[in-house]
């Protein structure tokens, strides 16, 4: 079992990132809030959970131990598989999650992408007492802040773009949406592209 993977930055993406350690390159799926924390970094570590099935291994990477125990307890969730998890994990900060499944906002959960009312009242009552008992609220870092990213107006629109079709939304609609975050804001960073396209999508 993988606990962390410590190394350097290779590749970063909002919805994956490769990080070379020892010589191998490891593919990592993440979060968009991981990637708001990790990409000003060169060298990096990832607390890892693995997937591992029949014909699959996968790597999710979490920039904090906050983010890993959601995951983990979303995925226990029946009807909530690993990118499911990551989707609710990109449009919800761990702290607005927690608030979310700690106050019943079952509107806020649904409005993430293949989250319907029956699976957002699943999570509240499974993770409810969960939630308390983990004090997730001591490890949650806040993760509002978004920093400018150096990138040109088109590199960004492309990697939003290139996350929203790796999360699942369509890319024509995706392309209408960016199209309209990017009018109003050229300055806009890939994160919170994704993030203000996920109210839109």
């Amino acid at each position: 079992m993988i606990e962390f993977i410590r190394g350097t930055i290779d590749r970063l993406q909002p919805t994956e990132a490769i990080i070379e350690a020892s010589g191998l390159g490891y593919l990592i799926a993440i979060s968009v809030n991981t990637y708001s924390q990790i990409q000003n970094l060169k060298e990096v570590k990832l607390l890892i959970h693995e997937v591992i099935r029949e014909d699959t291994h996968d790597l999710y990477g979490f920039f904090d131990e906050a983010e890993r125990t959601l995951f983990r307890l979303l995925i226990g969730v029946s009807g909530v598989g690993p990118n499911t998890a990551r989707v609710i994990l990109s449009s919800l900060t761990p702290q607005q999650l927690q608030m979310c499944i700690t106050s019943g906002d079952h509107a806020k959960l649904k409005a993430v992408k293949g989250i319907g009312l029956k699976t957002a009242q699943r999570i509240i009552v499974d993770l409810k007492d969960k939630i308390a008992a983990a004090e997730l609220a001591a490890l949650a870092a806040d993760q509002e802040a978004l920093t400018p990213g150096a990138l040109a107006h088109n590199e960004n629109r492309e990697e939003a773009l290139a996350a929203l079709i790796a999360l699942g939304f369509q890319k024509q609609a995706s392309q209408k949406a960016l199209d309209k975050i990017f009018a109003a804001d050229p300055t806009t960073t890939p994160e919170a592209a994704i993030k203000r396209a996920f109210t839109m999508l």
